[in-house]
């Protein structure tokens, strides 16, 4: 018996899922801080220099990741719902997805 968490449908459900939760709590953040550079410099400044630290920089990157798998998530679920497919084209666009990922 197959389930649903075998495809790569549901797979692609949970990774924009969590992509879409992560930018949720990272967004609030970014404004405040964006709020900072207009009325105090001084903290800003001291935030910008807190995020020169190895471990923001690996977390700024994951970040930049999961904004590119969301977008790419979202872009998916557009093509799904308004373009007919066929099943080879299907695959090519899986295809060449997950080759975009892996790059």
């Amino acid at each position: 018996m197959k389930t649903h968490r075998n495809h790569a449908n549901y797979w692609a459900f949970v990774l924009h899922r969590i992509s879409g939760l992560a930018l949720l709590l990272f967004l609030p953040a970014h404004f405040y801080v964006l709020a900072l550079a207009v009325e105090q410099a001084a903290t800003l400044d001291m935030f910008l220099s807190w995020t020169e630290a190895p471990l923001v920089k690996l977390l700024e990157t994951g970040l930049v990741i999961l904004l590119a798998a969301h977008m790419t998530g979202g872009l998916r679920i557009l093509a799904i719902e308004f373009l007919a497919w066929r099943n080879w084209q299907k695959s090519v666009v899986a295809i060449t997805g997950g080759l975009s990922l892996a790059a």
